[in-house]
């Protein structure tokens, strides 16, 4: 039976409210942490369109809603104060999707805050289908999905948040850099050049996924999505 859902959320970040602005309400800005968003402030689903102070959009279809909201507020030291809010209608499977919402917006805002915090300033490309970025075959929907990932990856248990890794997919460049987050379904490493985000969606009834927010010049992202989603059907399959 279809119900409703919310989802709030504060978190500071390192830039200023304009940087922040720039992240959340444009379509290059989302590329750099979530994923390419067409936002144009004369469609009708944008609500709110005072830059850079709110920003809020939402979608009706009959008795079903979809609705986001930004408040931004400028602190102290350049810092930045983001308040956020999702809520609208889930029509089944009520718990999973609650679950899955929740813990995907903990782990894309964290992945804004490395964004702005690391990368700010630097043109992102996304690599992999939007929204699902670029996903596994249909066996990794299984329980034990991600740690399968994982273990490919190379990523031992041991490699907590925060510590150095030195990850040696098969077939692909090997990745040094930092691991960002760790969640039991999700995984952030930020290298140099790029942020790879790792989705556990095995846990909410989904085949496992991943997608890439590169700053490299010279990254192909047609190949470079290519090579991840066969690495993933051969790790995995």
């Amino acid at each position: 039976m279809p119900r409703e859902f919310e989802c709030k959320r504060e978190v500071i970040l390192a830039a200023s409210p304009d940087d922040v602005w720039e992240a959340v309400a444009t379509k290059a800005g989302n590329a750099a942490w979530l994923f390419p968003n067409e936002i144009d402030r004369e469609d009708a689903a944008t609500t709110t369109w005072d830059p850079p102070h709110r920003f809020a959009t939402r979608q009706e279809r009959g008795d079903w809603f979809n609705a986001l909201e930004f408040v931004i507020e400028g602190r102290e030291g350049g810092t930045t104060l983001a308040r956020y809010m999702h809520s609208g209608i889930f029509v089944d499977d009520w718990d999973s999707q609650y679950d899955a919402v929740q813990q995907h917006t903990d782990f894309y805002l964290h992945t804004l805050a490395e964004y702005l915090t690391h990368f700010q300033g630097r043109n992102a490309t996304y690599i992999g289908d939007v929204p699902q970025g670029i996903e596994g075959p249909p066996s990794s929907a299984r329980p034990d999905g991600f740690e399968r990932l994982q273990r490919a990856l190379g990523l031992g248990s041991e490699a907590c948040q925060g510590g150095s890794v030195k990850l040696t997919p098969e077939g692909l460049n090997t990745i040094e850099g930092v691991v960002y987050y760790r969640r039991p379904n999700f995984v952030g490493i930020r290298s140099a050049d790029e942020l790879y985000c790792f989705f556990g969606r095995n846990a909410f009834n989904h085949p496992v996924g991943m997608a890439i927010h590169s700053f490299a010049d010279d990254i192909d992202p047609e190949e470079t999505k290519r090579r991840w989603k066969d690495w993933l059907d051969s790790a995995l399959g």
